[in-house]
């Protein structure tokens, strides 16, 4: 039934000759490039806490996505049937295993997360719709791309949900008890690194082609796992300093603060482009990649906001 509604997809984009196909790269190349930069301007200039439950609801499914998708090993939509053809470039971005999807499951936390944040106000009621929107779009787009099944985006939505929901709660646990958030953090840096020790030793399915090569190589589909595993190891450590040594507070809401998150917005996309092939040189694929998950993260979890807070310091001398 799966494939059959992907063929379905699939002869619908032949019939239009693939009009629609760059919006829906666009689509789904903003949900995992461009959409984290949201909460994070949210983070630094709006709202510290709604900011940070955007963000701790997308790191619960970095956390979980990855032993899923290394469990359940499932593989790609065009690996299992040879009828599916991805649409574009959708095939070379799509890595890892298919099930479940960690597209949904990028978009759908941090647009959920930003989607409860704005439903709070009347006034921007209407950017929740947005939000909302773009979560299903970016669910649909990964269908109509041909590199996930309805099964892979729909329990990525339900991934999302959960971890929207335990935010929720975590938050409101630790508004009572904020004296038990150190041992969350400790808590759960322990349970990533038993999650990267996992997919290290654990054994994957190899399938020989006629040719008498894996058809998958398990060392290939790990590598997105220890950049997830990281990402949500950064974030542990960089909120535990942020908390105790930084502690910055957004700034007064003028042009001068805007324009500064705005510019420390550009560092989270360069990184990408400049540092992490250096890093990955370094400690190699795997390790790189969860090295440079736990800089990037720390830039914008701690760092920035050091400098956020010594540049409100230096604008109350000015104002003196």
């Amino acid at each position: 039934m799966d494939i059959q509604y992907l063929l379905f997809l699939q002869d619908f984009r032949n019939s239009i000759n693939n009009a629609l196909t760059p919006f829906m790269e666009f689509v789904t190349n903003f949900a995992v490039d461009y959409m984290i930069l949201i909460p994070i301007f949210f983070y630094w200039f709006f709202d510290k806490k709604k900011g940070l439950y955007a963000l701790v609801s997308y790191y619960f499914c970095m956390f979980l996505t990855p032993l899923i998708k290394l469990t359940a090993c499932v593989y790609r939509p065009w690996i299992r049937d040879s009828r599916i053809l991805p649409a574009g470039d959708s095939i070379r971005t799509a890595t890892g295993y298919s099930f479940p999807s960690g597209h949904t499951t990028t978009a759908a936390p941090l647009s959920g997360g930003m989607a409860v944040n704005t439903w709070e106000n009347k006034k921007t009621r209407w950017l929740s719709v947005l939000f909302v929107v773009f979560i299903l779009l970016t669910a649909f787009s990964r269908n109509y791309l041909g590199v996930h099944t309805p099964q892979d985006v729909c329990v990525g939505m339900i991934l999302s949900v959960l971890s929207l929901v335990a935010a929720h709660y975590l938050f409101k646990y630790l508004a009572a008890h904020p004296e038990k958030e150190d041992l969350f953090l400790l808590g759960g840096f322990i349970l990533c690194w038993i999650g990267i020790l996992y997919i290290s030793v654990k054994s994957y399915p190899i399938d020989l082609n006629a040719e008498g090569k894996p058809i998958v190589d398990p060392v290939k589909m790990m590598n997105d796992g220890y950049g997830d595993l990281g990402k949500a190891i950064g974030f542990i450590i960089a909120r535990y300093v942020e908390k105790q040594w930084i502690r910055f507070k957004p700034l007064k809401k003028d042009w001068k603060t805007l324009l500064l998150c705005l510019v420390g917005l550009i560092p989270v996309v360069l990184l990408k482009t400049y540092i992490r092939p250096f890093i990955t040189d370094i400690f190699g694929s795997h390790w790189g990649k969860l090295m440079f998950s736990i800089v990037h993260v720390f830039y914008y979890i701690a760092l920035f906001p050091l400098l956020l807070k010594l540049a409100g310091g230096r604008l109350q001398e000015e104002n003196v």
